[in-house]
């Protein structure tokens, strides 16, 4: 009785959200997954999935006809959000869906004077509340989901001026209580929402696991809670329905993604907007990403929007490309020619003043195991690329081996042993003196070759440099297994620079070369004698160019790239200019796709495919 006192015109029904936070509690909420979602997020999704296409059917009518029919579909349409909490997706889709109508009854009369027609006497039909439709497997939400979009009906009606009845109050038996991944789904326009996430390995503990067990049954998998609505909005969808979907930011990413997003796109879904990632702004510490898509449109959409700039198109992965899904496998033939630095797991480190003192030493040969150690910045700040301190590597040589150059073991023993004497890996305890990566795949690869190439492992520019045999690669910097220069021309070349950029990974929002995804499934070219020479030759002298430069003025290639960018070095972007034509002839692909890589990227995509199903010959190393 206290409560019907007050002003409800002054309350905003979102509040109920955070109501329902407040009633549930901290453990109750973290179980259900249930979070409040600020209006400015709410709307992230609705715009695209509900306003912005109406407003353009609207806005582009051209008859009186053709209004009457955006009527009669207006007033069928039905929004669905199958985890509707306290009701604010609703409550949100449904005022501007009040507002739409207002504005296509506005354009109704605008068309109907032009036709010539009369005025028509307001039929007393409006936008039904019963359209809203809702899911949620708290029966408290359900009860506030009711309320909610009660007080929006009420709101919609004043804020419009509209002669339209609210009481008695409409029936909302479509928002209904029922676990929305067992329940079946109303047919629905639009589905929007902000379903609920847990971690594959949280699920059992938070479902049990006879649920857990029923999920693996009836989707295949056992991935984060939020997989499952993208799945089901999927299986739903009639052709030309939209979607807009909360989800962790794991559903760009690997398994997460071939079960969320790729099911959709595969199912005949065009993803239109997206966050790729954002914090979300409420109490859950979470990065999450907001995807929007139509459902096998009519005709293929004219506009795509991510991350809040306008882009060509939008693959699963929420990236700017031409694809809609990317997923590449190894190619065969590139295994075993790139791999990342060994991770020495210990302080091995020396100075260069230490490092040389040590190789110094008369009572054995220290450079054999005392050897220059290049990390990821030696290669982009050091004008001749070189390394800049030294490192005790024993590679796998037993301990009494390494024995026989005490003076490297002293420290080793001194600087290493009693941090790996507390190491809970046993092999890292027990040959404390190795590293504890050494990589002996990498060793063979390298031990035939005169000098080998390195890359940075992360950075905005890839870059690559030439080493000797003795360098030893860090963890930081990739190496690969080649001492020619056609290798480092095509390595350098705007292809597999366009191929490794979009197929790079991230880390702490850094991009990174990773050997699997950007090597091991890149496409070689298989040129000519002739171009396989032009390429190596021209890769010969741009190496040579551009270390002359930076070792006479003192500058690293970052700050020559950098110079390049703004204009200066011409000779040396000429010279970039030539390799990637060469290697694109090597293709057989036209030089404009230099300066356009998401269509080269696609054209690799489509070799890919070619080399994968056999129906490419590809021995790409082959001289």
């Amino acid at each position: 009785r206290e409560a019907a006192g007050f002003n409800w015109r002054e309350v905003e029904p979102q509040i109920f959200g955070a109501l329902l936070e407040g009633t549930l509690g901290h453990d109750k909420q973290w179980e259900l997954g249930a979070h409040y979602t600020h209006a400015a997020e709410m709307q992230k999704l609705v715009e695209p999935t509900i306003v912005r296409p109406w407003r353009e059917r609207i806005e582009n009518l051209t008859s009186h006809r053709e209004a009457e029919r955006a009527q009669a579909d207006l007033m069928r349409y039905v929004v669905l959000d199958p985890a509707c909490g306290s009701g604010n997706f609703l409550y949100l889709a449904y005022r501007e869906l009040r507002r739409i109508e207002r504005r296509l009854h506005e354009r109704e009369a605008v068309l109907r004077r032009a036709a010539g027609l009369s005025e028509a006497a307001r039929l007393n039909v409006f936008f039904p509340l019963q359209n809203i439709r809702g899911i949620e497997i708290d029966t408290f939400a359900v009860a506030l989901a009711r309320v909610t979009l009660w007080m929006g009906h009420r709101l919609a009606v004043e804020e419009l001026h509209l002669e339209e009845r609210t009481l008695p109050l409409a029936d909302l038996s479509g928002v209904v209580n029922g676990d929305a991944l067992r329940e079946q789904w109303p047919v629905a326009d639009a589905i929007i929402g902000n379903p609920p996430y847990h971690g594959s390995q949280n699920l059992r503990k938070v479902l049990g696991d006879e649920r857990v067990r029923w999920l693996s049954q009836r989707f295949g998998s056992v991935q984060d809670l939020v997989v499952y609505w993208f799945r089901r909005a999927a299986e739903q969808m009639e052709p030309g329905a939209r979607a807009g979907l909360v989800g962790t930011n794991s559903i760009s990413q690997g398994r997460a993604r071939a079960s969320s997003l790729n099911y959709m796109v595969e199912q005949g879904g065009v993803i239109t907007d997206a966050i790729s990632r954002q914090k979300w702004p409420g109490e859950a510490v979470v990065n999450v990403s907001i995807v929007n898509c139509v459902h096998k449109p009519t005709r293929p959409p004219d506009r795509f929007e991510l991350d809040g700039r306008e882009v060509v198109g939008i693959s699963t992965r929420l990236q700017e490309s031409l694809l809609a899904v990317e997923e590449y496998e190894t190619l065969e033939a590139n295994l075993g020619r790139s791999f990342q630095g060994p991770i020495p797991a210990g302080n091995f480190y020396l100075s260069l003043e230490e490092g040389s003192e040590l190789r110094a030493h008369s009572d054995a040969d220290y450079t054999q195991v005392v050897r220059p150690y290049l990390i990821g910045d030696d290669i982009t700040e050091e004008p001749a690329q070189a390394s800049r301190r030294f490192v005790i590597d024993f590679a796998f040589r037993t301990l009494e081996e390494a024995e026989r150059w005490p003076a490297a073991m002293a420290l080793v023993r001194e600087r290493v042993k009693p941090e790996r004497d507390r190491n809970r890996d046993r092999g890292f305890r027990e040959q404390w003196w190795r590293f504890g990566r050494p990589r002996g795949e990498m060793r063979r690869a390298l031990a035939p070759l005169g000098r080998y190439i390195a890359g940075n492992a992360q950075g905005k520019r890839f870059l690559f440099a030439w080493q000797s045999p003795e360098v030893c690669p860090s963890n930081l910097t990739n190496v690969f297994a080649f001492g020619d220069d056609y290798a480092m021309g095509v390595l350098t070349a705007a292809p597999h620079q366009a191929w490794a950029h979009a197929e790079k990974s991230t880390l702490e929002e850094r991009p990174r070369y990773t050997p699997t995804s950007c090597f091991e499934t890149y496409p070689w070219p298989a040129p000519t004698p002739a171009y396989r020479d032009r390429i190596a030759d021209l890769a010969a002298r741009l190496v040579s160019e551009r270390q002359t430069i930076t070792v006479r003025e003192g500058i690293g290639l970052t700050d020559l790239y950098n110079a390049i960018d703004d204009g200066a070095w011409r000779p040396v972007a000429e010279l970039h200019r030539r390799l990637d034509e060469a290697v694109l002839d090597a293709y057989g692909w036209p030089h404009q796709l230099r300066d356009a890589p998401l269509e080269l990227k696609a054209r690799l995509a489509e070799r890919h495919a070619e080399v994968l199903g056999g129906e490419r010959p590809y021995s790409p190393f082959e001289a």
